[in-house]
């Protein structure tokens, strides 16, 4: 394969960013169907056919390049966070982009680029992949809404103009995706590649407390069934709970924390929150689920509260493709040869639907000070074009 271009692929991704920049340092503001993610798909699909690949938008907005015949699929997702950096995403698809172009121009293998849709969870969790792998039907998909409340239905009609139609998985022989590590590991041993061995799994439900709203004055604090007081405690009880099941790799958070009627006179009568665990062990997912569960029946009991629960959302732990794995191995000895390492994926990503249709495997570079998700997510631009160099050998000798 001709020697990949960085000076055009740093270019490139920078000109990226420029759709939905904002912030300091190298922010975006770029969610999935608001009009910078859809001038960006217009441009990444303009890019493509320069490249010379046939490009097809699904009914999600998944955005493929397609090469001729049977090919090797790479790609990322190129939507952001509400705010988010230049990398998350964005990274893996022009990379991918790249290591198309120089395959192509050298006469090597075939190269298939994909941007997945809604990666950043808008909508759900990886919606545009989950849909397209199958997990989830798209009339089903149509009913969900932001947190605004906008139907994801409402949002890609948005998109309707780009669309060509399905695209068939069969087509595509495995997929790599190129991603920034989001964590402290690779910076901190001062690393430059991670091939990774497993993606962890993932569970998410919203829980609700319902206890008594009352005047925050007159109410005597023995008396009070606190909704607040009650997640409070659910927190505090639940760390104690976990602590001879889980290891240092897993990590569970609260969120979404909504309170009726959040008010500061009033002691809140009603608290929704969202619960999520990940773990890369399937049976430690189910007896967290387990202790989750039975401690807010407890804290429920104990408070007069009482408990319901939103629907299970989550995905499986996946482990990567071992042939995929070694090809990555093998080109991160070559341009990296003391500064890769093995390791697992804390973060969700795309590869973990895609896992359902063909092999899988993922390639990280460091993030500096582990930061993303923030406008100061970064990376050193040295560490990507060893990061692309990478993925380009590890092409070539799958072929």
């Amino acid at each position: 394969m001709r020697v990949v271009d960085p000076e055009r692929f740093l270019a490139d991704l920078h000109e990226l960013r420029s759709f939905g920049a904002a912030g300091v340092g190298k922010g975006v503001v770029r969610p999935a169907y608001s009009e910078a993610d859809i001038a960006a798909r217009q441009w990444l699909a303009e890019r493509m056919r320069d490249t010379g690949l046939r490009v097809e938008v699904d009914p999600m907005g998944n955005v493929f390049g397609l090469a001729e015949g049977p090919s090797l699929l790479l790609g990322s997702h190129s939507d952001s966070q509400p705010e988010g950096g230049w990398l998350d995403g964005a990274l893996g698809v022009i990379a991918a982009l790249e290591v198309a172009r120089a395959s192509r121009a050298a006469g090597g293998p075939p190269v298939s680029v994909v941007s997945f849709q809604d990666e950043e969870g808008r909508f759900g969790v990886t919606t545009g992949s989950t849909v397209w792998s199958g997990l989830l039907p798209i009339e089903k998909a149509d009913g969900l809404k932001d947190h605004v409340g906008v139907t994801l239905a409402d949002a890609r009609a948005a998109m309707a103009g780009m669309v060509t139609g399905e695209v068939d998985p069969g087509q595509f022989t495995g997929f790599i995706e190129m991603h920034i590590e989001q964590g402290p590991t690779l910076d901190t041993t001062g690393e430059q590649i991670g091939v990774v061995t497993d993606i962890v799994g993932i569970r998410d439900m919203k829980i609700t407390f319902e206890g008594q709203q009352n005047h925050a004055g007159t109410t005597p604090m023995h008396l009070r069934r606190d909704a607040f007081q009650a997640v409070s405690a659910f927190n505090s009880l639940l760390e104690e709970r976990l602590r001879n099941v889980v290891t240092p790799q897993t990590v569970w958070t609260i969120g979404h924390v909504s309170l009726h009627p959040n008010a500061s006179s009033i002691v809140p009568g009603r608290a929704v929150f969202s619960m999520q665990w990940r773990d890369a062990d399937a049976d430690r997912l189910v007896r967290m689920e387990a202790i989750i569960r039975e401690t807010a029946q407890d804290v429920a009991a104990q408070r007069g509260m009482q408990l319901s629960y939103g629907p299970m959302l989550g995905l499986e732990p996946v482990h990567m493709d071992a042939h995929l794995q070694d090809a990555l191995g093998r080109a991160a000895r070559v341009h990296a040869p003391e500064t890769w390492r093995k390791m697992p994926s804390g973060a969700l990503h795309d590869a973990t639907n895609v896992s359902r249709l063909m092999p899988v495997a993922m390639l990280f570079v460091p993030s500096i000070g582990g930061v993303s998700h923030t406008f100061e997510e970064d990376t050193d631009e040295a560490d990507l074009v060893v990061g692309l160099k990478v993925l380009a050998e590890a092409v070539r000798s799958l072929a």
